[in-house]
């Protein structure tokens, strides 16, 4: 499995952006759909977005659409997400996560292998 450390959390105001970044160990990075879930206190983890190994499809739940981008740059093996026009409902742990190498772009949390620990965000009114 491929190891995952987010960077890039932190207390933001409503309004405000921030980028969140994931390296990743391992030669099989540039083959790996990676995807952000995150996670609120009591709620269930939910997908935030997704990306294929080249980075050419992209896709992105919902309620993010428009204010959030997710981009990799396979030299330096790493993910990023630019969260902007945030709001307090944004509110979670945000987690990085890789698929198996070659398998298809699917924004289920099932379909993932490899997750990295967490990183905070918190968006205040």
């Amino acid at each position: 499995q491929v190891q995952l450390v987010e960077s890039g959390g932190g207390l933001v105001q409503a309004g405000g952006s921030l980028r969140l970044s994931c390296a990743a160990s391992g030669r099989t990075f540039s083959t790996s759909a990676m995807g952000w879930f995150r996670q609120a206190p009591g709620k269930e983890r939910e997908f935030v977005a997704a990306i294929s190994g080249s980075g050419g499809t992209r896709k992105y739940a919902d309620s993010v659409k428009g204010r959030f981008t997710i981009f990799r740059d396979n030299d330096k093996n790493t993910l990023y997400l630019q969260m902007n026009s945030l709001s307090p409902e944004d509110t979670a742990v945000y987690y990085c996560t890789a698929a198996a190498p070659n398998a298809p772009l699917i924004a289920a949390l099932g379909h993932f292998a490899s997750w990295g620990q967490g990183t905070q965000v918190t968006v205040s009114s």
